[in-house]
Parts: structure tokens; sequence; C-alpha cells
């Protein structure tokens, strides 16, 4: 049986009105970051574009990779040398296509970072906070998450990595807010959506001192680990929308 195949102009199309990008302004460029061959049957996705992810595409014979985290942010050097040479040189000459989708993957409410992640530790949205409404607050679905330690053990049970917390661990969690990868930044905005528990990829010094003058627990969960969910709904929703393969692969992150 053949199996079936999109053109990439199609699925640029399909991507980019799916995932809204016009209406973010975001650090780097979301949509086709690289462009490959003219058909795509066979779909990686990961969360960062790196040489790993790239050299286990082509081991897995993909015709494009989509990824949370890509290429050519603001501010990076721009010249196509050392690292940056070797992922766009492996990419050129295997004609793979690379997608990228940052902060629109981060809010899609149907297959984005934060819903999904959600929907991984068993919490149940009830609002929006912080620029754009990129955070996320809500409840524990279960009475099984009654208390931070009860979260964090949530956490390591279903993310395979031990959270670093701050708080008390016997403090009842209530109103758990969240937004994944280094959001450390939005717990301000956390703590005056009404959270008394925040969970993020990252943590920085000052989060700390927030923290515990806040009475607010943090949990620092790990950028990586908090960001493989979204990426896989959206590959498993272009392989139920076109026929295409599609094949996630995890390339270990301990940050």
């Amino acid at each position: 049986m053949n199996q079936e195949m999109i053109s990439r102009d199609s699925l640029v199309k399909y991507l980019e009105q799916a995932l809204d990008i016009t209406r973010f302004r975001d650090y780097c460029p979301n949509g086709l970051q690289v462009e490959g061959k003219s058909e795509i049957r066979t779909i990686v996705t990961g969360v960062t574009a790196s040489l790993a992810l790239i050299e286990a595409a082509i081991d897995a014979q993909a015709d494009a990779i989509l990824v949370h985290h890509g290429y050519f942010w603001k501010g990076e050097d721009a010249r196509v040398i050392g690292t940056k040479q070797k992922r766009l040189k492996l990419l050129l000459a295997h004609d793979i296509n690379l997608f990228a989708f940052h902060l629109p993957l981060d809010m899609h409410p149907e297959f984005g970072n934060n819903v999904q992640l959600g929907r991984v530790l068993g919490l149940t949205p009830q609002g929006r906070f912080g620029d754009d409404g990129l955070g996320w607050i809500g409840v524990a679905t279960d009475t099984h998450v009654a208390t931070v330690a009860d979260l964090a053990q949530r956490i390591e049970n279903r993310l395979g990595r031990t959270p670093q917390v701050i708080g008390d661990p016997t403090q009842p969690v209530g109103n758990i807010a969240w937004c994944t990868g280094a959001a450390q930044n939005l717990l301000s905005a956390a703590i005056s959506a009404g959270a008394t528990a925040y969970l993020s990829g990252e943590i920085s010094e000052p989060t700390v001192h927030l923290a515990r003058e806040a009475g607010v627990a943090y949990l620092a969960c790990g950028h990586h680990a908090t960001e493989r969910y979204g990426i896989q709904a959206l590959g498993q929703q272009v392989a139920s929308a076109f026929g295409v393969i599609h094949r996630f692969i995890d390339i270990p992150n301990p940050v």
C-alpha cells in the first residue's frame, strides 16, 4: 500500500493557519525555516532542532522535522559557522524541511505545550494569565494531589524527573498555575492571578526569594521535560489529517 503524502507548500499553509502564527510577536520566525523536498511522507517531531535530532531524523528517513526550538533567534550571531553550519549543512544535504513553532505552539488551546502539560499532569484549566494569556491556572483533577509534595510526586511520576521544589511540601496546592519552558518570570503574574503553587521548566535566583516571600510554592520541572508534549500532539494532528507517518524522537536533556 502506498504511503500518503502532502506537499510541502500545503503543509506550510496548514500549519501557519492552524497555529495562527501572524498574531505573535516572537523571538524567531515561525513556520518553515529550512526548505527541503517538495513532497512529505514521513515527519519527525522533537523539542529542539539539535544535531542529534537531525541525525536521528535522517535515520528515520524523514522528509520534514517539526520542532518547538528552531533557529534564527533574535540577537544571535547571523553567520553560518560552527554549530549552525553543521546543522544546516546536514539538513540541506538530505533535503529535509525544518518547521519551528515557538510561542504559537506554547499557546495553542488544543495541541499547545501548556494545555498538553496540563493534561499529562491531570490539571483542569480554569483561566489564563500573563501577556497574551500565556500562563494557565487551574486545579488538580483528582483529590490525590492535595499538597505540594503530592504535586511534586505527580510531576516525577509523569514527566520522569524530580522537580526542584521551593516551598513547604505540606502546603495545600489550591490553585495551580503553570507555563512550560523558561517562564519563571511569570511567577509574579501567577501570584496576582491567585496561584498558591506555580510550576515551570526553569528557575532563577530571584525566583526563590519571590516564592518564599509570597508563600507560593514554585516547582522547576525542566525546560525540555515540560515541552515534549505540544510538538507530539501537533505531529499526531498532521498524521491524522493527512495520513503521513509521524514519529516523535526524544533527545534527552537534563535542563
